[in-house]
């Protein structure tokens, strides 16, 4: 059976009259290095922190591992001809730290030049290239030196955005120093959720501080090397609600974003750590050395501005809060709440507190379902709906005054969840893991229509 016509399916656009819908509006669909790539031990690659936390029992569902993937080191060629016949003008990847650089950070060429031919293919293409640094995968010989606990590896990150600046010179379109540095920092080093699996508030505290460092020194190797470029950071928001309307959980839910949003915005915007960090993470405070927030606080091209749900709070009865569940609505295959409203929310918010915010980029949105081919169709309407309802909040932001120049679709495919595997499908585009066969799904024909519309004017 053959796809379904555009016209039998649910259109996936944003609003007819938002700038969204203008040629001027950059739309694309992202990835991350270890999630897509495979090829764990090809050509020099060294360990990286989730290839560790792969392998360790009980971190990952199912035993998942990063191995295969979706083998895209292999299959690049066919997957940028997936994406460019999408209709995107853009595509947001990853490099991945272990495959170009070896323990004494020389470079390997092998795997600089597996980006090189990523990166020139895409241009003849026609489509821009969005580049992350740093999407979590660490190299496991610095997390054996201390990881983002060791304030070298900032300098270490340095080098290599250094290295990869000057090898990737004018390829690029926009760099991004870290993606969410909050995971990175929270859920890496204070819960233990992601790799590498430590667990104290006052570890996450440091380690925000030394990944927040390694951006700052980052964008001046960048700046250096590669000055035609943009330059920004992506950073994952969350939107606090308070349970009830008294004092204490209105206070629970700012505590909340405070710690989700300010804690890198904060810094980033105004050379500062908000004071409230200390009321709510008392005695964990991260050595700063002097000058440290004048290279975090550089002047950005763009802000990357990833958003997926909101998170209900009540009160500890303390300094801090409390997460507990909204009955009755909507929610993924991931267990998160479907609202967009608050994105809209986060962006309007971070307008009026932040007079210096910078142009923002969505760079990541999208939902997970459990998705399976039917006669070679993959029909995912929830998807859809979710993404319309979101490309509509972000044009009220737009309307309300908030410079919103792109939005990427996480993700292009489904792809390694990280600590979730394979179970939790993201993408546009369906792989079966065992064949590695790609399907668009219902959202990814939708999207590629309305695309197609727009190029047609």
């Amino acid at each position: 059976m053959s796809s379904p016509s555009p016209s039998t399916l649910p259109p996936l656009a944003p609003p007819p009259q938002s700038p969204m819908a203008l040629p001027g509006f950059t739309w694309g669909v992202a990835t991350a290095s270890f999630q897509i790539e495979g090829a764990t031990h090809a050509d020099g690659r060294l360990a990286s922190i989730w290839d560790t936390f792969c392998d360790t029992p009980g971190k990952v569902l199912n035993g998942d591992t990063g191995a295969n993937a979706c083998d895209h080191y292999n299959r690049w060629e066919a997957d940028v001809d997936m994406i460019a016949a999408l209709g995107v003008d853009a595509y947001r990847l990853s490099l991945a730290w272990p495959r170009v650089m070896d323990e004494k950070g020389r470079p390997n060429q092998k795997g600089i030049d597996f980006y090189k031919h990523l990166l020139d293919r895409l241009e003849a293409k026609g489509l821009q290239r969005f580049v992350t640094l740093y999407h979590w995968d660490l190299p496991q010989h610095l997390e054996d030196r201390g990881g983002w606990l060791n304030r070298e590896t900032a300098y270490r990150f340095a080098e290599y955005a250094d290295l990869m600046s000057r090898e990737l010179q004018g390829r690029v379109t926009s760099w991004a120093s870290l993606n969410e540095p909050w995971c990175s920092a929270y859920l890496g080093y204070g819960n233990g959720h992601h790799a590498p699996g430590r667990s104290s508030v006052r570890y996450a505290r440091q380690a925000m501080h030394h990944l927040l460092l390694g951006h700052g020194l980052a964008l001046q190797a960048l700046e250096a090397n590669d000055p035609a470029a943009q330059r920004g950071i992506v950073a994952n928001f969350g939107r606090g609600t308070p349970e009830t309307s008294s004092p204490a959980d209105v206070r629970a839910a700012q505590l909340f974003e405070l710690q989700h949003n300010d804690w890198i915005l904060g810094p980033l915007l105004k050379g500062a750590y908000p004071a409230d960090l200390d009321s709510l993470w008392p005695d964990s405070a991260p050595l700063v050395l002097e000058g440290d927030m004048a290279t975090i606080a550089q002047p950005l091209d763009f802000l990357g501005a990833n958003y997926y749900f909101r998170t209900q709070l009540k009160s500890d009865g303390g300094h801090g809060y409390i997460e507990t569940e909204v009955p009755n609505v909507e929610r993924t295959q991931m267990g998160w709440e479907v609202y967009p409203q608050g994105l809209e929310d986060l962006l309007r918010d971070f307008k009026s507190r932040y007079p210096n915010l910078p142009p923002v980029f969505i760079t990541e949105n999208g939902m997970a379902s459990d998705d399976k081919v039917e006669a070679a169709q993959v029909h995912d309407a929830q998807r859809i709906s979710f993404l319309n309802r979101h490309f509509a909040a972000v044009a009220r932001a737009i309307e309300a005054g908030v410079d919103v120049r792109g939005y990427f679709v996480w993700s292009l495919m489904d792809n390694f969840e990280w600590a979730f595997g394979y179970e939790r499908r993201f993408g546009l585009v369906h792989v079966d893991y065992q064949t590695q066969q790609r399907t668009l799904k219902d959202s990814a024909l939708a999207f590629q229509s309305f695309l197609a519309a727009r190029r047609q004017g």
